[in-house]
């Protein structure tokens, strides 16, 4: 069997390479192939985003109105942690990894990933550890209801589900930590002979730098959790103010943790976005290099900037002053990156397919988000804003038409190389503005909720938020449906027109350089003499 190069020249597989996948559940379940892991990942974060959206669901059905409709407040409760985990753990961050496992190889030349064996166990622990999550709901107790944030003394109060929350975190914590360091291994030692570091596209970059953010922070989550297993069980006293404990310690562990993991599921996002636009305005992206730095400064700041998240704890007024000023300051490289890509859009021949449209919504609409965290970066401001629908607003338009859009968006750019087909524009242009007006007719309310003093996670409220409260809840029911004609685009992918090598008229990487579909074995041969062209440069 001979396949074409991408310096177009017929090179022999060699034995090994000569197989193609296997047939049945087996090619799934032993898979080492970075294209089939990607698939699965891919899925896997679609039936999550689900999941977790059914969940939205009842949560806004029951705000919808005041008073109580449903169940009573401690489901209720079950239901905005069991949505947080779900969507950040199980639907948004493998989403991101699937695209890596996917696309990286590809656009930097490798045939696979460095480690392909733990790539398919960081897959695997996947299932399991959201099969326990889950299983939770059906416990003594019902499922923890504590908030994603898990903060203690009120976590220890969950029953039976406590232990299986905390082995499920930790599994999550573990498929990431091992996804991060394939990652970073892959795009160290495997890439194509000229591609230098400043060559790499921007997606490529992007995960580099997250890939090193989840090595240093899950461990962290790691053993935050792990100090409130000891707190319930083995009589340790980290977090119990009764025996000497400080339940402020496991905020300040918690969110070293957690305000890296937002920049965990952003940057990637940035990066897919930074592929898309160029390739929509025919124009090369405007300062990549600068591009790189910022994201490495983010990647920086987001380390020092963790205490914004508590403000209202009591700190020194000298601590506050510099979480303010080091939250406000992530501001600069974020700017750079809106303006880069406002400047690569300049002049350029735009036109408008449904990744594009994802791309523009996802910097108008994050732009929003950011402001929004400027708004409660400041200390004062923030004694106002702080556990209230105001901030439900601001991270939700950060993570939905942020990070949610940006896999859209990837997804949509890149099915035609996946598949070997275009997908239904049409049914992807609906899709788009269904999303978009929604998904503001949902959140954009909750700013003046949180203004006018509506405090989150609760199940009911006074009638001076009904209004606004009833427009969120059919935008979030819109929102939700409106999804499924992303499926509809899905299940439709292989029945349209068959899509070329370079599946955009201008599209540059090494990505583009492969048949559509992808074959199964790509970059046997390292691609020379390429890189350059394929980079821009």
């Amino acid at each position: 069997m001979t396949t074409t190069t991408v310096d177009g020249h017929a090179s022999d597989h060699d034995a090994h390479e000569d197989h193609g996948p296997e047939k049945g559940f087996k090619r799934w379940l032993f898979s080492t192939n970075h294209k089939d892991i990607g698939t699965m990942y891919l899925i896997f974060s679609l039936v999550m985003f689900f999941i977790g959206g059914a969940m939205a669901m009842y949560i806004r059905a029951e705000l919808a109105i005041p008073g109580l409709q449903f169940r009573d407040p401690h489901f209720f409760n079950s239901m905005t942690t069991m949505h947080a985990l779900i969507m950040v753990f199980g639907a948004i961050m493998p989403a991101f990894v699937g695209l890596a496992n996917w696309m990286i190889p590809l656009q930097i030349g490798a045939p696979d990933m460095a480690l392909p064996r733990m790539n398919n166990w960081s897959f695997w622990i996947l299932p399991v550890a959201f099969s326990i999550l889950l299983s939770t709901l059906f416990m003594p107790g019902g499922a923890p209801a504590g908030g994603w944030t898990m903060y203690p003394p009120l976590i220890l109060q969950t029953g039976d589900a406590f232990p299986f929350l905390i082995f499920a975190v930790h599994l999550m914590g573990l498929s990431s930590i091992m996804g991060a360091i394939n990652v970073v291994v892959t795009i160290i030692n495997m890439r194509a002979p000229d591609m230098t570091l400043l060559k790499m596209p921007m997606f490529t970059w992007t995960w580099l730098i997250t890939a090193y953010l989840l090595i240093a922070v899950m461990p962290v989550l790691a053993g935050a959790v792990t100090m409130l297993l000891t707190d319930q069980f083995f009589g340790t006293s980290f977090f119990l103010a009764a025996g000497g404990g400080d339940p402020v310690m496991f905020q300040h562990i918690f969110w070293f943790f957690g305000h890296p993991e937002v920049y965990i599921m952003i940057l990637p996002a940035f990066g897919v976005v930074s592929e898309i636009i160029p390739t929509f305005s025919r124009k090369k992206l405007f300062g990549h290099d600068s591009m790189v730095y910022a994201a490495s400064s983010i990647a920086f700041l987001s380390f020092i900037v963790w205490a914004h998240h508590m403000f209202t704890v009591g700190m020194p007024l000298t601590g506050q002053l510099f979480f303010m000023f080091a939250t406000m300051l992530i501001a600069v490289p974020t700017g750079v990156k809106v303006f880069n890509w406002v400047a690569t859009m300049w002049r350029g021949a735009m036109t408008f397919e449904t990744p594009m449209l994802f791309s523009l919504a996802f910097v108008f609409l994050f732009t929003i988000g950011g402001f929004s965290g400027l708004m409660l970066a400041i200390a004062p401001a923030d004694v106002q804003y702080h556990d209230t629908y105001f901030v439900v607003a601001h991270f939700h338009y950060v993570l939905v038409p942020g990070s949610v859009f940006a896999i859209m968006a990837g997804a949509y750019y890149w099915l035609p190389k996946w598949t070997g087909y275009y997908y239904n524009e049409t049914l992807g242009k609906i899709h788009f503005w269904t999303s978009t007006i929604f998904v503001n007719i949902t959140f954009f309310p909750m700013h003046f909720l949180g203004l006018a003093g509506m405090p989150r996670r609760i199940p009911d409220y006074s009638t001076q938020f009904a209004d606004f409260n009833l427009i969120a809840s059919i935008g979030a029911f819109g929102f939700g449906l409106s999804q499924l004609i992303f499926v509809l685009v899905l299940l439709t992918a292989k029945k349209g027109v068959e899509a070329d090598d370079r599946v955009w008229e201008g599209a540059h990487g090494l990505e583009w350089t492969v048949p559509s579909p992808a074959p199964w074995h790509t970059f046997t041969t390292p691609p020379k003499h390429r890189i350059a062209v394929e980079s821009f440069d």
